[in-house]
């Protein structure tokens, strides 16, 4: 559910980057240098902030993904079996989908 949240802000953010941007793209030809300079700092702002965000969203998605890994490797310790198992079956269905290209 966290990963949703995640993956749900990060398009959120770069929606409203985007539309800031276009913003400041399409109505930079009939504006005066006080209203270009205005949208530009609007811009910048809205740039700066969203590289913020989303080097927080990348920090949480790492964090994420480490402690996937750790989990899985711990389980794959408690029971190496199973985990010997699960990767041959992986490298099955891999096989199978790549010969049939």
């Amino acid at each position: 559910m966290a990963k949703d949240t995640t993956a749900e802000n990060l398009r959120a953010e770069l929606k409203s980057l985007a539309d800031t941007l276009e913003e400041v793209l399409n109505s930079s030809s009939d504006k005066s240098k006080e209203e270009i300079s205005k949208l530009r700092s609007k811009a910048e702002r809205a740039l700066h902030d969203s590289r913020h965000r989303l080097g927080e969203t990348g920090d949480a998605i790492a964090k994420q993904t480490r402690e996937a890994a750790a989990r899985a490797d711990e389980y794959v310790r408690d029971n190496p079996w199973t985990g010997v198992g699960i990767g041959a079956a992986v490298g099955v269905v891999l096989g199978v989908l790549l010969t049939r290209r």
